[in-house]
């Protein structure tokens, strides 16, 4: 089926045939019999090396236990521009690395305020990327490709307007491949409330990824 529909689009369009992909937009991809692993190592060494961290200590943790970082500091302003670039390549990281997911979020609330507690926070991010820049994403041959969803929220967790963050991840046969952490928009009277918001959205993001399932006759 691939190669009748590589040579019907090599009949319409002009295109050159690289044989199996092993780098994409920044991403390693190895192809094995068991499935397909992704990664960004060469991109998360690319960032260490921008800012000086090669040589930093490894952390066990992108964000500090019990930390919290606010708008309404009084520590020493930082460049915006050099803060914001590196929130930028985080963010572009979670391509395949999930775990960054919060704290690139958390951290991107920052880019109009930013001080020297938010860059030393993000680079404790890229310190705990120095310890893990080796993970990869595994996509292994599955017969069963069942849609699993989670999610799940803190309580007010920022201290600025007292906002809530939801997350939500999907995995389908074995791998995580969807995933999101926002700010809800709504300050939560409760923690009900707050996790039926975060179950909203999680829902949302269900219903369209069930309904590309069934337009790829996977459901």
């Amino acid at each position: 089926m691939l190669t009748d529909f590589k040579c019907k689009m090599q009949q319409v369009f002009e295109m050159s045939d690289l044989g199996q992909m092993s780098y994409f937009l920044g991403m390693e991809v190895s192809q094995t019999q068991q499935g397909i692993f992704l990664s960004q190592k060469a991109f998360a060494l690319k960032i260490l090396n921008k800012f000086s961290m090669l040589n930093c200590k490894a952390t066990s943790t992108p964000v500090a236990i019990g930390e919290k970082l606010s708008s309404q500091c009084d520590f020493e302003k930082v460049s915006e521009s050099t803060y914001r670039s590196l929130v930028g390549c985080l963010f572009y990281l979670t391509a395949t690395r999930p775990d960054i997911m919060f704290a690139a979020s958390l951290l991107s609330r920052f880019m109009h305020c930013c001080n020297e507690k938010h860059f030393q926070a993000a680079k404790r991010v890229l310190r705990y990327i120095k310890g893990t820049k080796s993970y990869e994403m595994f996509f292994s041959k599955v017969e069963n490709m069942k849609l699993i969803g989670y999610a799940d929220s803190d309580w007010a967790g920022s201290i600025d307007d007292m906002k809530s963050t939801s997350g939500y991840l999907f995995t389908l046969g074995s791998t995580i491949f969807c995933w999101s952490s926002k700010k809800q928009t709504v300050v939560a009277q409760s923690t009900a409330e707050v996790e039926y918001v975060a179950v909203a959205g999680a829902v949302n993001q269900a219903i369209w990824l069930r309904k590309i399932m069934v337009d790829l006759n996977q459901h």
